[in-house]
């Protein structure tokens, strides 16, 4: 049974207005979700804004987006009406049972005296602290699964360009925790760099799913374009953009394989040498056969998500050094200067990934001049936060440039 935010907000719970000083968790989890966390009741008022309502006319939705389940699915938590508890609201948005999932299983067990991180999951709390687990819960709203899925059409009638990338969502989101010794010690070692090479194996997954699932990799005469990477198609024509690269060719809707591009650099750290050659030639058959230029379809996403799936649980293992972090920054910087990333989902991308690499670095110390690296980053940012405006050659300048200013120890 699913209880309600009101359930977790006392002051003596997790409702506190400051951090308790001798507990192990801050117990003002709720006032950090409620008042600043865009999850909370903001994700569902903004289906009553005038943007929404377009959408939902322009889709020819019977019920106004506040009701109608296509939107309510992601934005608030919308379990099965006979899951709900008298004081659970529709309008408290992607609320805390919405993550940790629906609390009257496990809600007593967790304050109960000697209680366990491991008791409360087998009592039905939901593992956020698994980079798998997490992967699943924020890719299933912030990318898609087979449940819920923004597609081509919803962007069509005017929804938002999905953009994600699990680790920079998760150091810019509001914390209403603490990863110190006791959180360690209660559940695991927590690594950045391993949630963001989990989540780029899962988002890859995704996408796969949708090209093989026969009931999600069509719409009407067209293929689910959500999946092709919008910037080959919405650009002027006077903008002739295309440029050679393994596994394209011109006029060809190209597959958004940003994820993919990730996961090669990935690939070469968590897998020996001949495996992750194989992964990068699976990729490059993959976006062939796509585009129709060689290979069956079914048969390289067949062997594409075989090969995440086999790479996902040495992802999962691996304890990521100095070495490798330095190594995928690299590698980055490399594929970006051959223009694999002339696509703006890729250089998206690759900005979010290079950021966040540079981060972990500069807090292990392994970064000479912070502050210039940084200062390089922010004009790398600044090629990409405007897709309309997003020029390749203007990208691959920003990050000539942070190659030449970036010098790891």
């Amino acid at each position: 049974m699913n209880l309600g935010t009101v359930n977790c907000a006392n002051s003596l719970c997790h409702g506190s207005a400051s951090p308790w000083k001798d507990s192990n968790i801050l117990q003002n989890e709720y006032i950090t979700w409620s008042r600043v966390d865009k999850h909370a009741t903001r994700a569902y008022q903004v289906l009553f804004d005038e943007r929404s309502k377009r959408i939902a006319r322009n889709l020819g939705l019977k019920e106004p987006p506040h009701e109608a389940k296509l939107c309510l699915d992601c934005h608030t938590y919308d379990p099965a009406p006979a899951t709900r508890g008298e004081r659970f609201k529709l309008i408290d948005g992607v609320s805390c049972e919405a993550c940790h999932g629906p609390a009257e299983p496990w809600i007593q067990v967790h304050v109960a005296p000697g209680a366990t991180h491991a008791d409360n999951v087998a009592h039905g709390l939901y593992p956020t602290n698994e980079p798998v687990a997490q992967a699943k819960l924020c890719l299933a709203c912030h990318f898609g699964n087979k449940d819920k899925f923004v597609t081509h059409r919803m962007m069509g009638a005017g929804h938002p360009r999905i953009s994600f990338e699990l680790e920079t969502f998760v150091q810019t989101q509001p914390a209403h925790y603490v990863i110190d010794a006791d959180w360690v010690k209660r559940k695991g070692a927590w690594d950045p760099t391993r949630v963001w090479a989990v989540g780029q194996a899962l988002a890859a997954s995704e996408l796969l799913d949708v090209l093989a699932d026969p009931k999600r990799s069509r719409d009407g005469l067209f293929p689910e374009l959500v999946v092709f990477d919008c910037h080959a198609c919405h650009h002027p024509m006077s903008d002739k953009r295309w440029t050679p690269r393994p596994g394209s060719s011109p006029g060809r809707i190209r597959l958004n394989n940003a994820n993919l591009l990730m996961l090669r650099q990935i690939a070469r750290v968590v897998l020996p040498a001949e495996g992750a050659n194989e992964f990068a030639q699976k990729a490059v058959d993959l976006n062939r056969a796509v585009a129709g230029d060689g290979g069956d379809p079914e048969e390289a996403v067949k062997q594409m998500r075989a090969g995440i799936e086999a790479m996902t649980p040495a992802i999962v293992k691996h304890s990521f050094t100095s070495g490798d972090l330095k190594a995928m920054l690299a590698g980055l910087a490399d594929d970006g200067a051959r223009g694999d990333y002339h696509d703006y989902s890729a250089a998206e991308q690759a900005t979010m990934a290079i950021g966040g690499l540079m981060s972990f670095l500069g807090k292990r110390g392994d970064i000479r001049d912070f502050r210039a690296a940084n200062a390089a980053l922010d004009r790398l940012y600044d090629t990409v936060k405007d897709d309309e405006k997003f020029r390749p050659e203007q990208f691959r300048a920003a990050l000539d440039d942070l190659r030449a200013t970036v010098n790891p120890r």
